[in-house]
């Protein structure tokens, strides 16, 4: 098998060279590109966008978790900065970049 291997890779080296490459050999790279641009650039631009939607939503009242972990209430919103209540009489100055998450209660239901 090797034995067959190395006549095929012997007969290719010595066959004389065609023209260069043509188009057809960039279409692989060109595909390899899209397959990275839409599994790995596009899902984490939208779900920047998300976050820089929910961040700038971000209201009075809210509760949210901070990409560290820590979990408070919104009790003043300011340019860049957020005063989030953590526990009783304690509350800390965040800027907002610092949002992993909101938990807003859910609306009520209007009655019928």
């Amino acid at each position: 098998m090797i034995h067959t291997f190395l006549n095929i890779l012997a007969d290719t080296a010595a066959a004389p060279a065609t023209g260069g490459p043509g188009i057809g050999s960039f279409v692989p790279l060109a595909c390899i590109v899209a397959i990275f641009y839409f599994v790995a650039i596009r899902p984490g631009n939208l779900k920047q966008k998300q976050l820089d939607a929910m961040v700038k939503a971000v209201k009075t009242g809210d509760k949210i978790v901070t990409s560290s972990g820590i979990h408070g209430m919104v009790s003043n919103v300011k340019e860049t900065t957020l005063i989030v209540k953590i526990a009783d009489n304690v509350k800390i100055e965040l800027d907002k970049s610092a949002i992993g998450a909101v938990k807003r209660d859910p609306e009520p239901a209007a009655a019928s």
